[in-house]
């Protein structure tokens, strides 16, 4: 295992990789998640009706630089977001599991779930105000709108016009829900990743390799995404609000669900799936040599002494 900072940057650059590829279908989760926005069912229209009809609607009337909206900003995220979340789990596990049990290597899943969403949570907290910025410039259409529409020039123009308009505070608007969409989806990331590895090894027989690095991602990216789906619509409806049309995190979920039904919390998620199983199956598996690489680096940077430290 590298250094906390070593697995900090080399999950931040294996995120990095990962939302290049899968940008664009995260582009078209939002627009799906806040199109037909408190409206009833039979008013709510469809301009966005799947991952491949909303990219190709996008990419039509805006070109491809429409679907790359916000990707600046996506970049500080999840440099941030990533390397908290990978840098952070294996620390923080060992130092829970070394105070619970004689062996820091001891597997508790009650343990592994909690490091996983408490590392989430701290990166989801650091990076929200790009977050914010991102959903807003993914949101804005000039030919196909839906939602509150914010007309910024970029990552940096947009951070000064909600400094200025709301203020310091603006910057962390639904940080709350960011915070409980993170957790829930670090919560299950990174354990289940490591039980479908642990068990792919046991009982298939696979050895460390592409292979079983994919197949663990894969089963990773799906559980995270039906866990991570109905906070992440809040989410993204709370940072692309105007004012205060909703109070907090119940506040949307009642409001959603009362006019648009149960089912609205998990709009978007076709879109959502398309974009989180590649982008889980990149983070992770390009972790893996990401890791090896600042590994080996630091094997001849650092002193001997220190390298048995951590």
């Amino acid at each position: 295992m590298a250094t906390t900072l070593g697995a900090f940057i080399a999950g931040g650059i294996a995120a990095c990789g990962a939302v290049t590829a899968t940008h664009p279908f995260e582009t078209v989760k939002i627009r799906m998640q806040l199109q037909g926005e408190l409206q009833e069912k039979g008013l709510q229209p469809r301009m966005y009706k799947g991952p491949f009809h909303g990219v190709s609607v996008i990419v039509r009337n805006e070109g491809v630089k429409g679907i790359y909206r916000g990707i600046g900003a996506a970049y500080i995220y999840q440099m941030i977001l990533n390397g908290c979340r990978l840098g952070f789990y294996e620390p923080l596990r060992q130092t829970i599991t070394s105070s619970i049990f004689t062996d820091s290597k001891t597997q508790s899943l009650g343990v592994n779930i909690f490091a996983g969403a408490a590392s989430g949570i701290l990166g989801a907290a650091a990076g929200s105000p790009f977050f914010l910025v991102k959903t807003r410039l993914q949101s804005f259409s000039p030919f196909a709108p839906v939602g509150t529409q914010h007309a910024y020039k970029n990552a940096v123009d947009g951070m000064r016009q909600i400094h200025k308009t709301e203020g310091f505070r603006g910057l962390y608007r639904g940080v709350g829900a960011a915070c409980v969409r993170t957790g829930f989806g670090s919560s299950v990331q990174l354990p289940t990743y490591f039980f479908a590895k642990r068990r792919l090894v046991k009982h298939l027989g696979l050895e460390e390799g592409p292979v079983l690095h994919l197949a663990s991602s894969t089963a990773s990216g799906f559980v995270v995404c039906c866990v991570m789906h109905p906070p992440d619509t809040i989410m993204s409806r709370m940072y692309n609000q105007n004012g205060n049309l909703y109070k907090g995190v119940f506040d949307c979920l009642g409001k959603t669900v009362k006019t648009e039904g149960i089912l609205a919390i998990y709009k978007g998620f076709l879109p959502h799936l398309a974009r989180i199983l590649p982008h889980t199956i990149l983070t992770l598996s390009l972790a893996e040599q990401t890791n090896k690489l600042m590994r080996r680096f630091e094997a001849k940077i650092l002193p001997a002494a220190i390298e048995d430290q951590v």
